[in-house]
């Protein structure tokens, strides 16, 4: 009896086990379809100049970049406007971002428009453009570059505790939290800032060095501006809204129809699939994270 009763209970877990696995196959084969028949693209609005948006810290330019190649390709799309609304961010996004604005308007126009805040790296992509438009207490500028470390040699003195550090390499520890930093290693990043640092100011000037009044390097000392300010510095070309702006691009190019913009952003599916690759991104950035203290490395920042 005892047997039995056993036997039905496994019989009854393994088809309690089949039928989850028929159902997760179903809901998977219905998902992977409407992925595979849905545009990527969450599109509003219409007209015939796109407005792509750069929110916040820019830690990565696939999606950005994604955006601008989609209104690159699209032939009812004339032109396009760069919504930057970002303290800044990573120097490496940022240069890439950087570049494929620069491509991209060579075929068609690109202009940027400035939020509350588009400074640093922000202001590097609104450089990048043919034009910047800001409002008049827009905070812009703050052209620099940082790289922070941390001495906490002080607190594990206080604490007694020793770390201990094993390396190859002279300067593969060089801003390790546990000691300050020698002046060799001091005179080898603050070599790499200022290169960094001039790559910033040449990419601004290749597009904007008949515009700006006075000594871009004095400009580029991290200092921030109104956009008031910028404009009078040549920083920025015109104060006016993105509607403005948008009215302006209309007339300029002579395009069909009334005013008006398509929003391009990247669309948020909801799939099982979509779910999976998140939490592979996640962890693949917890590892990144990670090997990033553990050698040592912090990222050098458009801040």
């Amino acid at each position: 009896m005892t047997s039995s009763k056993n036997s039905k209970a496994l019989f009854g877990i393994f088809a309690l086990v089949f039928i989850f696995f028929v159902i997760l196959m179903i809901f998977a084969f219905f998902t992977m379809s409407a992925f595979k028949d849905s545009a990527d693209l969450d599109v509003k609005g219409k007209g015939s100049v796109a407005v792509i948006e750069v929110e916040g810290v820019i830690m990565d330019s696939k999606n950005t970049v994604e955006l601008l190649q989609k209104a690159e390709e699209d032939s009812s799309i004339k032109a396009i406007i760069l919504r930057i609304n970002s303290p800044g961010g990573a120097v490496g996004p940022t240069q890439e971002v950087y570049e494929e604005i620069r491509r991209i308007d060579g075929k068609k126009p690109i202009y940027a428009s400035f939020g509350s805040i588009a400074a640093s790296g922000g202001y590097y992509l609104g450089a990048a453009t043919r034009e910047i438009w800001a409002s008049p207490g827009t905070i812009t500028g703050s052209i620099g570059v940082i790289m922070q470390f941390m001495d906490l040699s002080k607190l594990y003195e206080f604490a007694k505790v020793s770390p201990q550090t094993i390396k190859a390499g002279r300067y593969k520890d060089a801003g390790n939290p546990d000691r300050s930093l020698t002046e060799e290693e001091k005179f080898m990043l603050d070599g790499m800032i200022a290169g960094v640092h001039k790559q910033f100011i040449d990419d601004i000037m290749k597009v904007r060095e008949k515009r700006i009044v006075g000594d871009i390097n004095e400009l580029a000392q991290g200092q921030i501006f109104s956009g008031e300010d910028a404009l009078k510095h040549g920083l920025v070309d015109k104060l006016g809204s993105i509607w403005a702006l948008g009215r302006e691009v209309h007339k300029r190019h002579k395009l069909p129809g009334e005013p008006g913009f398509i929003y391009l952003k990247k669309k948020k599916n909801s799939s099982f699939f979509e779910l999976l690759e998140n939490v592979e991104e996640s962890i693949s950035n917890l590892d990144l994270n990670s090997l990033s203290k553990m050698h040592n490395t912090p990222t050098l920042m458009f801040k």
